[in-house]
């Protein structure tokens, strides 16, 4: 069932039980209570936790740069964006065990499960080879992308670029508001508002407030004119 995708990713698994872990989501269990299988959470606990790990290795290891800057770098290389834009070039979406409903509400092509699946697919390697083999994957998939960010300017927080600016051009402090919330309690989307004083500059939905308040900072940049 996954030999193509042993092959696309250089990973072998002895433990096919283990990979296939990678894939169950709480969902799928919720309807096949009966079922031994394990959900994935766990293992995307483990490999959250080794992803960072080797990035900021990788990162101390490779640049000298203050720990500010290492530490936005990092945060562009683990957004769930990034690792879900990783999922769907590595088709790891095909693969997902999802309830009915999830699979008919496109649960294959949402972020937050794509992101998932691939730091539990980091957690299944570590766990079957170990740090230097599951280092290898994510410096293959993930860390080439990295001057790619640099270049594009992907790794700079807008929250932080937007207060700079508000501050030093109009000494305010830009606030964030929620202007919409919708969606069952397991996929909420959030629309938040970026405010300088009483003006609305800028808008953003995500699926989480802060996620949706970063995005909104962003718009607030593209339209401003200082």
């Amino acid at each position: 069932m996954y030999s193509k995708l042993e092959k696309i990713i250089g990973v072998k698994f002895k433990d096919q039980e283990l990979l296939r872990t990678a894939f169950v989501h709480r969902s799928y269990l919720n309807e096949h209570k009966d079922s031994q299988w394990e959900n994935n959470e766990r293992v995307e606990f483990l490999g959250d936790a080794v992803l960072e790990l080797v990035v900021t290795e990788y990162l101390f290891s490779h640049y000298p740069n203050p720990e500010g800057e290492l530490t936005n770098w990092r945060s562009a290389l683990v957004k769930g964006e990034m690792l879900a834009k990783i999922s769907r070039s590595l088709h790891l979406g095909d693969y997902l065990f999802l309830s009915r409903g999830e699979e008919h509400s496109g649960g294959r092509e949402k972020d937050y499960l794509l992101a998932n699946v691939f730091e539990a697919l980091i957690g299944v390697i570590y766990l079957e080879h170990g740090y230097k083999k599951v280092q290898m994957f994510i410096k293959k998939f993930l860390l080439i992308h990295l001057e790619d960010i640099l270049e594009k300017g992907g790794h700079i927080d807008a929250k932080s670029r937007l207060q700079e600016i508000s501050q030093d051009k109009m000494l305010v402090t830009p606030i964030y508001q929620l202007l919409e919330e919708v969606g069952p309690d397991h996929d909420k989307k959030f629309t938040m508002g970026a405010y300088i004083g009483e003006r609305l500059v800028g808008k953003g939905i995500g699926s989480s407030k802060q996620n949706a308040e970063q995005e909104a900072a962003k718009d607030a940049l593209k339209r401003l004119k200082w």
